[in-house]
């Protein structure tokens, strides 16, 4: 269909239509669209209502203050999308945080004259849901076959480095926490557990309704006492995460922590690898594997997409350095 207009407004989607060999059919992204290198050049039709400078828990402040509020954290440029008349247009219905949700597309699009563009609403809670999404994202660009071809390659790249490393429940698994934000502290969750596992580690907190959060979440990584951490903050890349390490090396309990004492504490690219569930989620298993099991799996990505971070002097604030 090299005809079809495609409007990605999540930048996990505009990876997976890349990788369909689909770039031609684009026209237009979101604003953090920012991979394959090319797609900046696309119009992008959403924005933040809030300011995304300042520390983690000033955006947490911001969004939590929207959200209560019932209100979106994105904008969408209503006007623009009407005029690129896309015939597709990719969203998500996983996180009003994350990218511009569902409704926010529904209401842009609502006052459309007919034919309505087709709007496909990714929703990965887990790793099947990450590979049926990319066949959906196949199907609405006319190219199903691809879509399955590449799941197929997917999987078949993850369980060649399972391969490499010890399984999930070998006696002598790290036990694993990833921390998804800083302050207030959060442990990832959705396909992330799934990952630990696959990469030979056992994930801490997995499964675990509601996820905690704050001051529960370091009770929680307290008592499990990891034997490695990773940090890799939703949005944020290696330097912003490690301008914001002292909200962690703050805390009272940080230092008791065996991951700590033992240097078993990694930085890895949240924004563009961990965070999109997409193509590079491979990688996100490769750089869990170099992280968990370094004489088993190669270091390619350290220092790309990860590192051990320099201690980080203390700097403790009274309002949250203790549990």
């Amino acid at each position: 269909m090299p005809d079809l207009r495609v409007a990605s407004l999540i930048p996990s989607a505009t990876e997976i239509v890349c990788a369909l060999a689909g770039r031609e059919t684009l026209v237009a992204r979101s604003h953090e669209c920012d991979h394959p290198p090319g797609v900046h050049a696309l119009p992008a039709l959403t924005e933040p209502k809030i300011p995304l400078d300042g520390s983690s828990r000033e955006i947490d402040a911001r969004v939590r203050s929207l959200l209560e509020d019932a209100l979106s954290v994105y904008r969408v440029d209503a006007d623009h999308l009407q005029d690129l008349r896309p015939d597709v247009i990719l969203t998500q219905t996983q996180c009003d945080i994350c990218a511009v949700h569902l409704r926010d597309v529904q209401t842009a699009v609502c006052s459309w004259m007919d034919p309505e563009p087709e709007v496909v609403a990714l929703e990965p809670t887990c790793l099947a849901d990450v590979w049926s999404d990319i066949e959906r994202v196949g199907d609405a660009l006319g190219r199903a076959a691809a879509g399955r071809a590449l799941v197929r390659s997917l999987t078949d790249r993850m369980r060649a480095l399972e391969r490499q490393t010890p399984p999930a429940d070998d006696p002598d698994a790290p036990t694993v926490a990833c921390i998804e934000w800083i302050d207030p502290l959060m442990l990832a969750r959705g396909w992330m557990p799934e990952l630990v596992r696959r990469a030979g580690g056992v994930p801490v907190a997995a499964g675990e309704t509601p996820p905690p959060t704050g001051e529960a979440a370091w009770e929680r990584l307290q008592r499990s006492d990891p034997d490695a951490i990773v940090v890799m903050a939703c949005g944020f890349g290696i330097e912003r995460t490690v301008r914001e390490l002292p909200a962690l090396t703050g805390h009272l309990a940080w230092d008791d922590l065996q991951a700590v004492r033992n240097g078993r504490v990694a930085v890895a690219d949240g924004n563009h690898y961990f965070n999109r569930p997409g193509p590079r989620l491979v990688e996100s298993l490769q750089i869990l594997a170099e992280i968990l099991h370094p004489s088993h799996v190669a270091p390619a990505l350290r220092e790309e997409a990860w590192i051990v971070p320099a201690p980080v002097p203390k700097s403790p604030s009274p309002a949250r350095s203790s549990a």
